[in-house]
């Protein structure tokens, strides 16, 4: 593992400077400046990379839908010039498809020390067009999400699937975490047609349970109350949408209207988007007529009153980027004109106070993988996670680790040679951090441990097979991952509706 990393903080710092290291000495000097990198073109690089190798085309498809409700981090572009354009389309040649491996031949061709592993080849038909996967959800011993016209339910030990649902239109918006009792309230539209959709439609589903519940029709008053966008959430029992400018909560048990969401300052500050978990936090724009006086305003809600607990009003001319974490609340800012390129780390206290500012730019990092799209889901930052006290940033080509309370760098590691993602997962003891590397076309990723030392400590928790290389490529890159246990699940962002461009919907690995 020691051989694909550089070290990017360690305890015994050569003597001389050390090229675009942001962790050398001070005395060394900084970094010689080097041009922007974006996500978005690499990604688009990769894709490239992928069709004229034949190995089919992986949808690059927003978090929640083209023309939907939300985009999520992946499906934002940066706008900048790269000189890895992929070719038109025109000049690219047919893909052929590729052949999934079923996991019978995954486990015959596994070598010793690589993970064990289980895929799902859902052959559901869909349109001929790019069709967004959904939030996943574990749920007891279970991986579960909605696509299209479905919610599945598949094992965690083996992948095999125990339930379905079947939805009569197709899924506009889920939230990201269920109940605690294992149930989720989803969003669908009205009609099967993409164009002219509202997306007004919620039903419960129990996800332990394997069935549809209550189904209920969202009010449309014309008052900013419409339903063409959406984002909800789901804290304790309660869910929480906010429609178009205002915002109201039910009660996921049975569907009951609980209260609508205050609007402060009417005329001046409207509800955007939420977030749920263990906490309900809800995100205003505020004075939006003026560019340089606006500002963004989060609100901790009593998930069962709507009372308002605390409020943080950004600085004028700043944004809120995304919800890290609820407990704590952690969010991200971005100035409005420049968005992503002047972003931080914000953590508050629990009165909704600053706790501390981080600016992670100078170690290299971008936010949430280069994207700042504060017209979705707040809480799709990949490249994050909070736990212990720490906030564990990654990026293309590295990860690191703040302390909350300080604002300061724990430890980081940047990768040597090619890469292609960072993914914190989790923070374990010892203020550690658990990171899933996506691998290349050929070369298969990791998952592995690192904490303070750096490149030192960096070990091994799983290395994933080389005979999912490929497959893992395509679904990683721009997908979804969950970590429990000791068990990783990734997720593509999307999948095709075309049976010659046809992809594995997930994959999972396990010691």
């Amino acid at each position: 593992m020691s051989q694909s990393h550089e070290p990017w903080y360690t305890h015994r710092p050569p003597p001389w400077p050390v090229p675009d290291n942001p962790y050398a000495p001070e005395g060394y000097g900084p970094p010689p400046p080097r041009p922007p990198r974006r996500r978005w073109p690499l990604v688009a690089a990769v894709l490239a990379l992928l069709l004229l190798l034949g190995a089919g085309t992986y949808v690059l498809g927003e978090r929640s839908g083209a023309d939907r409700a939300r985009t999520g981090h992946a499906g934002a572009q940066s706008g900048a010039p790269s000189a890895t354009t992929p070719p038109k389309a025109s000049a690219r040649p047919t893909p052929s498809p590729s052949r999934i491996p079923t996991t019978a031949e995954i486990a015959r061709q596994r070598r010793a020390g690589e993970a064990r592993a289980w895929i799902v080849d859902d052959r559901t038909d869909l349109p001929r067009r790019n069709i967004p996967t959904e939030d996943l959800w574990i749920v007891g011993g279970t991986a579960v999400q909605a696509i299209y016209k479905r919610v599945v339910a598949h094992r965690l030990s083996d992948g095999a699937q125990l339930w379905s649902v079947d939805l009569p239109t197709p899924v506009c918006e889920t939230p990201v975490n269920a109940t605690p009792d294992g149930k989720v309230v989803i969003v669908l539209q009205n009609v099967e047609a993409w164009t002219g959709a509202r997306c007004n439609q919620l039903r419960m589903i129990d996800l332990r349970a394997g069935r549809a519940g209550w189904h209920k029709q969202l009010t449309e008053t014309g008052a900013g109350d419409g339903t063409i966008t959406v984002d909800s959430a789901i804290s304790g029992g309660t869910f929480a949408i906010v429609q178009s400018m205002k915002a109201s909560a039910y009660k996921v048990a049975d569907g009951r209207k609980l209260y609508d969401i205050p609007m402060e300052n009417p005329g001046k500050c409207y509800p955007g988007r939420v977030a749920g978990g263990s906490r309900l936090l809800v995100l205003a724009d505020c004075a939006i007529t003026a560019l340089e006086k606006a500002y963004d305003q989060v609100r901790e809600i009593d998930p069962a009153t709507g009372k308002v607990r605390w409020r943080h009003r950004t600085e004028p001319g700043r944004r809120i980027g995304q919800v890290l974490s609820v407990a704590p609340a952690v969010i991200t800012t971005a100035h409005r004109e420049t968005h992503a390129d002047d972003w931080r780390v914000v953590a508050l206290g629990p009165d909704g106070k600053v706790r501390s500012t981080i600016d992670p730019r100078p170690k290299g990092f971008k936010h949430c993988g280069d994207s700042l799209d504060t017209s979705g889901d707040a809480q799709a930052c990949r490249e994050a996670v909070v736990g212990e006290g720490l906030v564990l940033l990654g990026g293309t080509d590295r990860v690191g680790a703040y302390d909350l309370a300080t604002g300061k760098l724990v430890w980081g590691v940047k990768a040597g040679g090619t890469s292609y993602g960072y993914f914190p997962l989790r923070v374990g003891p010892g203020r550690t951090g658990l990171v899933y590397r996506v691998g290349t076309y050929s070369e298969a990723g990791r998952v592995f441990r690192v904490g303070p030392g750096g490149v030192d400590t960096v070990k091994d928790v799983l290395r994933l097979p080389a005979s999912t290389a490929r497959v893992e490529f395509g679904m990683a890159v721009v997908g979804e991952n969950a970590y429990v246990g000791d068990r990783l699940v990734i997720t593509p962002a999307g999948l095709s509706g075309n049976d010659a461009q046809h992809e594995p919907r997930m994959l999972s690995f396990a010691p």
